[in-house]
């Protein structure tokens, strides 16, 4: 892995441990001499993992529609920002980009963006490690649904192999570095075709 997607949401939430979690991911990636990718903004803790990562001396490289890019604040300081038209053409471009995948808490972009990469692992559209940072127990239902999803027979178990869990950075980054993906013949369509 060179450089990790960080998918997380534009606000830090209720609870200030959502922003401690998201600095100390990115000083973390940064002192494992990773680069961040990331949805471009300067607010929430999109703000925090960019900034923290800057302040440690790491790559970052925002990827912000031009639409979105001032209602979004989008950040001024990055390594690198890119700009594009379409909210598809940011998710494909970070995934260009990066090598992983890490979800922080967040909202509703952030868990549409867990499912997409999540669905082009299961159509074979990319085969790199899916880690969710389960921070203060925040994905424990998506978890649960998940499985309940496998119980019930509409997800695949060996889909579980697509994800990475861990509650603190380094443990996640850990279990990511050292995953191989899961044996699934399932090469629907290319990267080409999203």
């Amino acid at each position: 892995m060179k450089r990790v997607c960080v998918f997380c949401g534009s606000s830090t939430g209720i609870d200030p441990v959502y922003a401690r979690a998201a600095r100390e991911l990115a000083t973390t990636m940064v002192s494992r001499g990773l680069g961040v990718v990331y949805g471009g903004g300067r607010i929430g803790l999109m703000g925090v993992v960019a900034d923290a990562a800057l302040a440690a001396g790491g790559e970052v490289i925002g990827v912000i529609p031009r639409p979105l890019a001032s209602k979004e604040l989008a950040h001024t300081g990055l390594t690198e920002m890119k700009f594009v038209a379409s909210m598809h053409e940011r998710k494909a471009t970070m995934s260009a980009l990066a090598d992983a995948f890490v979800t922080l808490p967040g909202g509703l972009g952030t868990l549409e963006e867990t499912f997409e990469i999540l669905t082009w692992a299961q159509l074979g559209i990319q085969r790199k490690p899916i880690g969710i940072l389960n921070v203060n127990g925040y994905y424990d239902p998506f978890l649960r649904l998940f499985e309940h999803g496998i119980g019930q027979g509409f997800i695949r178990a060996e889909y579980r192999g697509f994800i990475c869990v861990a509650s603190s950075p380094p443990a996640l980054l850990d279990t990511m570095a050292a995953w191989t993906a899961p044996a699934v013949a399932m090469n629907w369509l290319d990267p080409s075709q999203t």
